[in-house]
């Protein structure tokens, strides 16, 4: 058992002191212990005497459900190859997402944006590890608000406790295992998320950091464990930035790809990242979505292979303040749906959200809503952020409990629930 005394607290507050990302950009940082000052981060750090945590808030991806089940409804794949007749008007058929969630944060504190993580300073969002109840928390979002995905981060390093290379540890594995667990048996799809930023201790992946092979190698692993469960979905790295060569990274993106196919998982989705923190407003300007476009399963196909995005609403698209100001619609969305539907391509928005504020309330509302009018290409959204996190976190979607009484707050409840914007 990891010690975590000093966050037994029914409320951490967590303060960003990083600097500020561009305008296209995620956030991460360094937080300070609690203090009495409004919070600022969308990736928060908390550091105590005896671990720090950070927690990351990305844009939620939205992808088409991988299931096989009878009791889950059918989804289309992925196209594998592009329309005959392009159009950039979205079906009469589209208003419903596939799919719409919120991220579990906590096996990701300690990970920081250039791609270092301690794997002690992950505080795992479960009560048996002396975290916050991220089981009923996602009980409550699936039976009382109509969710059907969560995403749930974690550390490299924590996977391999440490050792690039290493197999991945057990026991480590065991304590992530029971929050993928958790979300399966609300009958969610669950998205396995390594937290890194395409880097391990600065070192980027295929570009001077770890190999391809050893990238490929825990990918493998991770797939051969969650091989016959169809509600799993991978996500392949969280938020790359500053990537030298898009089209090596793409290389690298593909042996994932291939690893977790040949590992056995050969129908659930794989969420594809692309540069400048996977941003949705700029995936197809800066060359992610052309490079990701040659990804492809071992049979040469594109199928479930799907282009993972983020997007938040601040005045500088970083997450870290409270007031919205676009509903990114002009500015990204439009476009990056056109690309789409043109390409024959769908994309998933893993990683949103905002303050719980009348601002974002509207704008989010809004880019929820256009998300939905363009189902047949936009999969669904993911908000940034419960689990560890408490309420009062500046992107805060935890919801409170008393007794048998789960609250929501103002943002998820006006505006994220599917319960409320119908849009499932």
């Amino acid at each position: 058992m990891k010690a975590r005394s000093a966050l037994l607290v029914s409320g951490c507050f967590l303060l960003s002191a990083r600097a500020q990302s561009p305008a296209w950009g995620q956030c991460g940082g360094v937080v300070q212990p609690p203090a009495p000052q409004a919070l600022l981060a969308q990736k928060s750090t908390l550091t105590t005497s005896n671990v720090s945590l950070e927690q990351t808030p990305t844009v939620p991806p939205a992808s088409i459900p991988p299931t096989s089940s009878p009791s889950s409804p059918a989804s289309p794949s992925a196209p594998s190859s592009a329309p005959s007749t392009p159009s950039s008007t979205p079906p009469a058929s589209a208003g419903k997402l596939r799919f719409a969630g919120i991220n579990i944060s906590g096996f990701d504190f300690g990970c920081n944006t250039d791609g270092s993580c301690t794997a002690s300073a992950a505080w795992p969002p479960l009560l048996q590890y002396y975290g916050h109840d991220g089981q009923g928390q996602m009980t409550h979002f699936v039976n009382d608000d109509g969710f059907n995905v969560f995403r749930l981060p974690v550390g490299w390093q924590f996977l391999v406790n440490d050792v690039l290379g290493a197999d991945i540890d057990e026991a480590n594995l065991t304590e992530y295992d029971a929050l993928v667990q958790a979300c399966l048996s609300t009958g969610a799809s669950c998205i396995v998320d390594i937290h890194n930023y395409a880097r391990w201790n600065s070192g980027i992946i295929g570009q001077g950091g770890p190999t391809n092979d050893q990238f490929a190698a825990v990918w493998s692993q991770i797939a051969a464990k969650y091989a016959s469960e169809p509600k799993i979905i991978f996500g392949v790295m969280n938020e790359p930035h500053d990537i030298p060569d898009i089209t090596i990274w793409a290389a690298s993106v593909q042996a994932a790809v291939t690893a977790i196919r040949n590992a056995g998982a050969t129908s659930q989705l794989v969420l594809l990242p692309g540069n400048n923190w996977t941003s949705a407003e700029t995936f197809v300007s800066n060359g992610s979505a052309d490079a990701l476009s040659t990804v492809t399963n071992p049979d040469g196909s594109i199928t479930n292979l799907i282009f993972d995005v983020h997007k938040y609403l601040d005045f500088d698209n970083s997450g870290t303040n409270a007031e919205c100001t676009t509903n990114n619609i002009d500015d990204a969305w439009t476009p990056l749906a056109a690309y789409l539907r043109t390409n024959g391509r769908q994309a998933f928005n893993t990683e949103t959200g905002g303050g719980n504020t009348a601002s974002c309330i509207q704008y989010l509302c809004e880019q929820v809503a256009f998300q939905a009018q363009n189902s047949d290409v936009i999969l669904g959204y993911v908000g940034w952020a419960a689990g560890n996190f408490d309420p009062s976190y500046v992107l805060g979607e935890t919801p409170t409990n008393t007794g048998s009484t789960w609250t929501d707050t103002s943002l998820v409840a006006a505006c994220l629930s599917p319960a409320t914007n119908g849009v499932l």
